[in-house]
């Protein structure tokens, strides 16, 4: 079989960071995942879209508690949970590839209330030929239908990028990238420092904006060992996570515009 016609396997981050998450706690709650929007909790609102996908085959939730966030999920929607760690790159290494986590696997997130069917889809069909994908929305798709969103942006030659919370591993060698990606999460937000781990002339570049973050990505994926690509998010929504309340209030905005 080609990887075009292999079922994905969903993995939804459902953890929570030691100590309290300020975002549940302001609404009173103890889990972010929990947090309803538009009535309905964020996790249960990912899982229904994943569930509708038609290149998605199973939802594994990486989660501490699924005690407590199983009776929130929609009934009916088959789902799997898997045990998450001190880590997120360690609790995903533990089962990528297990009979319960098998591979392509493609990773988002609970806190993605507007995630969309047509989006998610979009994400799969431009990773399907590479070992590793990471979804991303370019500052200008984001400006045209979100003026005042303001965001955390990556500066790069080929644009300002937001990340969407898709990452998608095809394969086995993708464990490189995951054994990275502890060591460099408390540097995703600064281009220069995460390419850093790539060596000081991939970063120089990118500290100076010589390189589009497609081909620093290409580049970054062949000192893996593996095949890399950006997959631009034409999708303004696909980067607005629930960090804080006012994208909890833009969240429940977009979703009653919905219908």
């Amino acid at each position: 079989m080609t990887l075009a016609n292999v079922p994905w396997t969903a993995i939804i981050l459902a953890g929570q960071r030691p100590g309290v998450d300020p975002l549940a706690a302001h609404f009173g709650l103890t889990f972010k995942a929990l947090l309803p929007v538009g009535g309905v909790p964020m996790v249960a609102r990912v899982v229904q879209t994943l569930a509708a996908a038609p290149s998605v085959g199973r939802i594994v939730l990486l989660t501490q508690a699924p005690d407590i966030i199983g009776p929130a999920l929609p009934a009916g929607v088959p789902v799997a949970f898997a045990q998450s760690g001190a880590g997120i790159s360690t609790s995903i290494l533990a089962v990528a590839g297990t009979d319960t986590v098998p591979f392509p696997i493609f990773l988002t997130t609970a806190d993605h209330p507007l995630l969309t069917v047509e989006t998610v889809e979009a994400f799969l069909a431009g990773a399907a030929s590479v070992d590793l994908a990471v979804g991303m929305v370019e500052r200008a798709t984001m400006r045209a239908a979100y003026p005042d969103n303001r965001r955390t942006w990556l500066r790069f030659a080929d644009g300002h990028w937001s990340g969407a919370n898709l990452f998608a591993f095809s394969n086995d060698r993708a464990r490189a990238a995951l054994e990275l990606w502890s060591a460099a999460e408390q540097d995703r937000k600064t281009a220069w420092k995460l390419f850093l781990h790539f060596g000081p002339w991939l970063a120089l570049r990118a500290l100076t904006r010589t390189i589009g973050l497609g081909a620093a990505l290409q580049k970054a994926g062949k000192r893996l060992g593996l095949s890399a690509r950006l997959v631009p998010i034409n999708d303004a929504e696909a980067a607005i996570d629930v960090d804080k309340p006012s994208d909890h209030a833009l969240a429940e905005e977009i979703l009653a515009k919905r219908g």
